[in-house]
C-alpha cells in the first residue's frame, strides 16, 4: 500500500517554497491593512494559517498514535482576535509560518501509511480520514495564500 502521506508533504513543502519569497516582498506596512472592517489584514491571514498548523500538527500525531479520534472545532476568529497578529513583525510571521509547515511536511512524511485511512471526526463534522484532513490542511493553506498573493497555488498531487 502506498502511502499517500508522501505525496501530501512533498506538496506542502513545495507549496512552502515557491510562497515565501513571495510573502517576503511585501511590508510590514502594507500587511496590517485590513481590507474592510470585517476582513482579515495579511498579517491576520498568515496567523490564522499559523492557527490551522498547530491545530492539525495535534490531529496528525494523535490521531496516527491512538486511532480514530474526535477533535474540537476551533475558534478561528477568536484566536486571531486574541493573538493580535497585526501587531507582530510581518518578517517574523512568515519566517514562522515557513518553519512550521516546513516541519510539518517532515511530520507528515513519516506518519505509517495505515494513519491514512484512520477515522476522524472535528467538532460536530462527519467522520473523514487523516488522509482527508492532511489534503485538506495543504488545500486550506493554498486558498490563504490565493488571497494573500493573488497567485493561483493548485495541488499536483490529483485533487
Amino acid at each position: 500500500m502506498s502511502n499517500p502521506f508522501a505525496a501530501i508533504a512533498t506538496e506542502l513543502g513545495r507549496t512552502v517554497a515557491q510562497a515565501k519569497p513571495m510573502l517576503a516582498r511585501f511590508t510590514n506596512a502594507d500587511t496590517s491593512v485590513r481590507p474592510s472592517p470585517k476582513k482579515w489584514a495579511k498579517k491576520e491571514i498568515v496567523g490564522h494559517m499559523l492557527d490551522s498548523a498547530s491545530n492539525n500538527h495535534q490531529r496528525f500525531v494523535r490521531a496516527a498514535l491512538q486511532g480514530g479520534l474526535t477533535f474540537p472545532n476551533y475558534e478561528q476568529d477568536e484566536l486571531v482576535k486574541l493573538q493580535r497578529y497585526r501587531e507582530m513583525d510581518w518578517s517574523f510571521l512568515v519566517d514562522h509560518w515557513a518553519s512550521y509547515n516546513r516541519f510539518l511536511a517532515h511530520v507528515l512524511s513519516v506518519l505509517p501509511a495505515k494513519a491514512a485511512k484512520v477515522k476522524c471526526r472535528i467538532g460536530n463534522n462527519k467522520p473523514v480520514t487523516l488522509a482527508w484532513i492532511a489534503e485538506d490542511y495543504v488545500e486550506h493553506l493554498k486558498h490563504h495564500l490565493n488571497q494573500i498573493i493573488e497567485q493561483k497555488f493548485s495541488t499536483s498531487y490529483g485533487k
